[in-house]
């Protein structure tokens, strides 16, 4: 897990941005396969919940100029 958050926080904003929009439609995609109940890992939605939630820590901590 530090390794990828290590990998994200060397990414530019714009990178940083484009693979949250990524996350989000690979989140929407995932919670309609399992409402059709074609999906068999509903472990990996909480893991891209939260790759979600780390990309958005690390823009807000560069708004904020926090750093790590």
């Amino acid at each position: 897990m530090k390794k990828q958050v290590a990998e994200l926080i060397n990414l530019t904003d714009e990178e940083l941005k484009t693979k949250l929009e990524e996350a989000k439609k690979k989140l929407f995609e995932m919670r309609f396969q399992h409402e059709l109940g074609q999906i068999k890992n509903t472990a990996s939605i909480k893991m891209v919940r939260r790759d979600i939630a780390r990309i958005k820590t690390i823009l807000r901590q560069r708004e904020l100029g926090i750093r790590r």
